[in-house]
C-alpha cells in the first residue's frame, strides 16, 4: 500500500508542475477562454497553448465546451478540491504535530527546578 491520499492523483502535480500550464490554469481561474484569447494572453503560439490544454485536458483539469463555432476551456473543480483536502490532511498532521509540542513544552517548563539567580 502507498503512502498516497486516496483522492489525490499525481497527474494533477505533473500536469501543473509545467509553468505555462499554470498560467494557463491561472488564467481560466476568472472564467473560460478560448485557446486563442490563451494564447494571446500568455503570449504563446495557438499550437504551443493548444498542446498544453491536451495535456490539462487529459489529466482532467479543464474541459472543453463547444459554443457555436469555438471551444472554451474552463477548470474542473474535482482536482482542485482533492489537491485541498490533500494538503488539508497535511494541515491537521501538523497543527497536531505544534500543539503537541507545545504542551511537551509546557510540560518542560513545570518540571524545570526555579533557576531564578537574581536576588534584590
Amino acid at each position: 500500500m502507498s503512502g498516497k491520499h486516496p483522492d489525490m492523483d499525481s497527474t494533477t502535480l505533473s500536469a501543473l508542475a509545467e509553468p505555462n500550464r499554470m498560467k494557463i490554469v491561472e488564467l481560466l481561474r476568472d472564467g473560460p477562454l478560448t485557446v486563442g484569447e490563451i494564447a494571446e494572453r500568455l503570449g504563446l503560439r495557438q499550437p504551443q497553448a493548444s498542446k498544453h490544454l491536451k495535456v490539462l485536458s487529459d489529466s482532467g483539469i479543464v474541459e472543453v465546451s463547444a459554443e457555436a463555432n469555438r471551444r472554451y476551456y474552463k477548470l474542473r473543480p474535482q482536482p482542485f478540491q482533492a489537491l485541498d483536502s490533500w494538503v488539508q490532511s497535511f494541515r491537521r498532521v501538523m497543527e497536531e504535530r505544534f500543539d503537541n509540542l507545545d504542551e511537551y513544552l509546557r510540560e518542560l517548563q513545570n518540571k524545570e527546578p526555579s533557576t531564578n539567580h537574581e536576588e534584590s
